[in-house]
């Protein structure tokens, strides 16, 4: 899932404790210096009934996290918890990964307004900034125009204008210094959107691993009795024709092109490339690819076009095929090359 997917279910979560009548601690991965199973931005929930959802360490350091947890919640004061895995944690703890984590811990009260508002914006869908200072749990929510909610000590205005900046890119959380205080900021933005055109039988692991690795899928298909809700459960929006489909709405969207029909896909091919696109792959031979293209009066350099589509995994059956589209979608959001881990000595550098 994106991260604004997790950060909202993580909120359903706290909120489903709350209707239950049990307290409830917000877990952020503030920074990370070496090796660590989560990056930065990763949140988890606790529960003072034992509840967890959600990993840091996938399952490592979560039984001593809940014992802080814990006491955060009955004091209702937020703490900052650091593991400095030396040789020494590593065994105490059953570590092997060998870095430094600060982890803030911050009881979530329903009373608090502020909460209740990063709920609301997050349901909305909202791109948001997430401020806090680290040292008291000074805290401030703010959207790309304003500052929607705000807790605690005022931050400085140096910190707000360094987390709008950050909206502009697409960044991991991390901890800004100013005049000695450290400010954790982190930008969430929602789901990158992918229209996938086709709704064949292939289509469906497609659309189900896209939507499982965050994305917010549309499936685009006239044929209304492969075309429906129930066979693409995972789908945010059907489509069965592409006159309701505004090429503006649909900018910096990413394209699945895998109609097995040539002029379903050409058309398809037309529209996306119309759409100010992050990204178009097509199904099928490159030849292919280049004949629609032709047709539409448009060359593989007119847009982002990655024929076919897919890494090279030696994909047959219809999950591996979906394996090797979604993975390369995976590797072009995340601006990786896709080749093996072995020999890295650090896997998210």
């Amino acid at each position: 899932m994106s991260r604004l997917q997790e950060f909202r279910e993580v909120m359903n979560q706290i909120r489903m404790a709350w209707q239950e009548g049990h307290k409830a601690a917000l877990l952020m991965l503030m920074n990370v210096q070496g090796s660590a199973y989560r990056l930065p931005g990763t949140k988890v929930m606790m529960a003072e009934d034992g509840r967890i959802f959600g990993t840091i360490s996938g399952g490592c350091l979560e039984s001593d996290l809940f014992g802080w947890a814990e006491k955060a919640m009955q004091s209702g004061e937020p703490r900052l918890q650091r593991y400095d895995l030396s040789e020494s944690e590593v065994w105490s703890l059953g570590i092997g990964c060998k870095g430094s984590l600060e982890i803030g811990i911050l009881p979530v009260d329903p009373q608090d307004r502020f909460w209740l508002q990063v709920d609301e914006a997050l349901q909305r869908e909202q791109s948001v900034s997430l401020i806090i200072e680290i040292i008291n749990g000074s805290r401030a929510l703010l959207t790309e125009n304003e500052m929607v909610a705000r807790e605690g000590d005022l931050l400085p205005e140096e910190v707000f204008r360094h987390a709008r900046q950050r909206f502009a890119r697409q960044t991991r959380a991390e901890v800004f210094v100013f005049e000695g205080r450290r400010f954790y900021i982190d930008v969430v933005k929602p789901s990158e959107r992918l229209v996938v055109a086709g709704a064949g039988l292939d289509a469906r692991p497609v659309v189900e691993m896209a939507a499982r690795m965050g994305f917010s899928v549309t499936v685009l298909d006239p044929r209304s009795g492969f075309n429906t809700p129930e066979a693409f459960p995972a789908a945010r929006q059907i489509v069965q024709s592409a006159t309701e489909v505004d090429p503006a709405a649909l900018s910096d969207s990413w394209w699945v092109i895998m109609n097995h029909h040539l002029e379903r896909d050409q058309a398809s091919l037309d529209l996306a490339l119309r759409s100010d696109p992050k990204f178009i792959g097509v199904l099928g031979p490159l030849t292919r690819t280049e004949e629609m293209l032709v047709q539409i009066d448009r060359k593989l350099s007119s847009g982002p076009i990655h024929a076919p589509i897919g890494l090279d995994l030696g994909a047959e059956t219809m999950d591996e095929v979906a394996m090797s589209i979604v993975s390369q979608l995976m590797a072009e959001r995340n601006s990786r090359q896709a080749l093996p881990l072995h020999g890295k000595s650090k896997i998210h550098a």
